[in-house]
């Protein structure tokens, strides 16, 4: 017989019963059993930009501290690799195939709020946390889920004003169209007050997410998320200049699969349509352009590291420290020239390896800080986070539960063996996005064979992927432990015929499980 599981809505009636039958000092010994959450994620950052993976160049003294008594992550992945889709996963705990929400047709759908009630942070604030989101949002969310999924308002305060107490977002920037809650917050204004005096959007938001903790009620625990627009773009006006004069003469390291120019390993499909290509040529083909691009975004990693170190002070100050949860990662990550591509989407390392460091401040000191390298996917994100509040994720969140493996519980013969990734956008259909049509330009482009939508699986050693809508479809086999830069496709390798032979399978399996 299985064990009874509780449901939301026996959760929901726990807390009525709580608020009308004890005092408001056990409320308060409650809460306190609570632990606060903070999610902190940044935009567009790979994984091993930053010391605690391996490039102590980039400076992150902060973040390595954290990790250094937290638990790293060494095969963490997103199950989508674009800010949209993987928002929404990280969210929902649900792929981008079930979703549906993304940049193009046909899943191009905005997140309804049925759908958006079933993420973490509504499940939360059911549950009696006090809410925030500072930054990014990167998806809209409408009454019913609709096309197309970037429509020109996002009505954040109607659709998501009942999901977040604390409020300071926007699309893609704090210049324009941002929205702050509560309205009574003079000191939030401030902030993102118009011609402020300050120093840029990374510590914008490093002074928003002071504000909510400075706020914080103290009977209450709270669930932040804290969405960084950095480290994506690398113009003047989205930097903290002083902070770029510790870089700006640096010769940072290559990656070995870094690419001069084209590269014509490369699929066809992928060189002749994938923007990765174009934007490579454009910005890192060169020594001098990948120099001096690489110095941009580890200026802006070091100023979410600086926002990270005065979050972690503000919580000592406030003693909430030790009750307390951080999780740092990034929406996807980037391929800075290597396999000479930029941009992100496609399925090697550098755009679907994710950085994933999670801290606990209730673990004793002996306790704390390992690596750890069990596959974790971006899908995991939502049902973790509820564990963590003791909530049990609704039956839509398809991602599994690592906390277990977080306190060394878990059971690793029933851990899963391979995660799932897929990339689904093209950039014709991107340009395309706002016309009627667009669901017969996505059949004329795979009919033309100009689509590279790919979907695959990473096990402890191999990467799988497949362009499913290319004819004849196109593979890519690496043994990822020994060919970490996935140089050589093994594809059409005979001895690797039966491992070739098990992932496509397993891609096939978890594919149709992705989609329900």
């Amino acid at each position: 017989m299985k064990p009874f599981k509780k449901s939301i809505k026996y959760n929901q009636l726990l807390i009525l019963l709580i608020l009308l039958f004890i005092s408001p000092f056990d409320l308060f010994v409650i809460a306190q059993n609570k632990p606060n959450i903070i999610f902190l994620m940044t935009d567009d950052q790979r994984w091993d930009n930053m010391g605690c993976y391996g490039k102590p160049e980039f400076n992150t003294p902060n973040i390595d501290k954290l990790a250094s008594k937290g638990v790293i992550f060494d095969k963490a992945y997103y199950a989508v690799a674009i800010c949209m889709p993987s928002r929404v996963t990280m969210m929902t705990g649900r792929y981008n195939s079930s979703h549906q929400v993304g940049f193009v047709a046909p899943t191009d759908y905005t997140l309804s709020q049925t759908d958006f009630a079933n993420g973490y942070p509504a499940l939360l604030k059911n549950a009696g946390y006090r809410t925030g989101f500072i930054g990014k949002v990167g998806f809209t969310v409408t009454e019913e889920a609709t096309r197309p999924s970037t429509p020109k308002q996002h009505y954040y305060k109607e659709h998501m004003g009942n999901v977040f107490d604390f409020f300071a977002g926007s699309e893609t920037s704090d210049r324009k169209g941002f929205v702050t809650w509560p309205e009574d917050d003079l000191e939030l204004k401030e902030i993102y007050k118009e011609g402020r005096e300050n120093s840029g959007r990374t510590l914008r938001t490093g002074e928003a997410m002071l504000r909510f903790l400075e706020s914080q009620p103290k009977d209450q625990p709270f669930c932040l998320s804290v969405s960084f627009y950095a480290v994506k773009h690398d113009n003047d006006r989205d930097m903290y200049m002083p902070h770029f004069d510790q870089f700006k003469d640096e010769d940072l390291s290559v990656p070995k699969n870094w690419v001069e120019g084209e590269n014509e390993k490369l699929p066809s499909v992928v060189k002749d349509n994938a923007r990765g290509v174009r934007f490579h040529k454009q910005r890192s083909s060169t020594p001098e352009l990948y120099q001096k691009l690489v110095r941009r975004f580890a200026t802006q990693g070091y100023s979410v590291d600086d926002q990270v170190g005065l979050l972690v002070k503000k919580l000592k100050e406030k003693g909430m420290l030790k009750n307390t949860i951080i999780i740092y990662t990034s929406d996807n990550g980037r391929f800075q020239g290597s396999h000479g591509l930029f941009d992100k989407c496609l399925l090697y390392e550098e755009s679907v390896k994710a950085p994933l460091i999670v801290y606990d401040g209730r673990v004793p000191d002996t306790k704390q800080g390992f690596r750890e390298d069990a596959l974790i996917s971006s899908v995991d994100m939502a049902p973790t986070i509820l564990s963590f509040a003791g909530l049990d994720a609704p039956k839509s969140m398809q991602g599994k539960n690592f906390g277990g493996i977080l306190n060394k519980t878990q059971d690793m013969s029933k851990w899963r063996d391979a995660v799932f990734m897929e990339d689904l956008f093209l950039e014709s259909m991107f340009h395309s996005r706002y016309k009627e049509n667009v669901d017969e330009i996505n059949e004329n482009l795979i009919k033309n064979n100009k689509s590279y939508r790919s979907h695959g699986v990473r096990t402890e050693r191999y990467k799988y992927f497949v362009y499913y809508e290319h004819s004849p479809i196109i593979e890519e086999l690496y043994d990822v432990e020994n060919d970490p830069l996935e140089q050589h496709n093994l594809v059409n390798n005979p001895k690797y015929n039966l491992t070739l032979n098990k992932l496509r399978k397993k891609t096939e399996e978890l594919y149709q499980e992705a989609k329900k």
